[in-house]
């Protein structure tokens, strides 16, 4: 009877600390370190929105928007999506778009064929990437898509006593994109 008694007693304090971490992680803010997990045996098709951190280690097809939060996607995680995240971390597989707020990661594990945006990336000593990285650590990130870069635009220099020399090839410029410029 004693021993029954004592039984009960933690059970009752046991569930009511479940019920207080329950609200907890329900209540608790984003910057506690805690963040949602899709395991390895998940298959996630369609967008994810939210306003935690993420972990992937499952497989995600569609588009991942946390623009506040940390993406990380381990190494099994296989993703074919377009990812906005302030932080981007990928030791598996991405394919698509990265656009980093503050920065993106890419350890030697991960595979990414896409294009990153962000002011600062990292990229690891064997890890795989194919697309372009536009970085400016001068301009806030935004969640749009990159614009196309415009090519330079050779114009005419003015006509002076010198023109006749340029003409000849006496004189060059070289543009920084590596096309030579003639006057004429």
């Amino acid at each position: 009877m004693f021993e029954k008694h004592r039984t009960n007693k933690p059970e009752s304090t046991r569930a009511q600390s479940q019920r207080d971490n329950f609200s907890a992680t329900t209540q608790a803010p984003s910057s506690s370190g805690r963040a949602a997990v899709i395991g390895p045996g998940i298959q996630v098709n369609g967008d994810i929105v939210g306003d935690e951190n993420l972990v992937i280690e499952g497989r995600v097809q569609g588009k991942i928007r946390l623009d506040a939060h940390q993406v990380e996607v381990g190494q099994s995680g296989k993703v074919k999506a377009d990812i906005t995240a302030k932080v981007i971390k990928v030791a598996g597989e991405v394919r698509g778009d990265l656009v980093g707020t503050e920065k993106v990661i890419i350890l030697c594990s991960g595979n990414v064929h896409g294009n990153i945006v962000a002011p600062r990336m990292t990229l690891e000593d064997g890890a795989i990437f194919k697309g372009s990285i536009d970085m400016d650590p001068g301009e806030p990130v935004k969640a749009k898509t990159p614009l196309p870069v415009k090519q330079p635009i050779a114009k005419t220099p003015e006509k002076t006593a010198e023109t006749p020399k340029a003409a000849t090839g006496d004189s060059k410029a070289k543009g920084s994109s590596g096309y030579s410029l003639h006057g004429g």
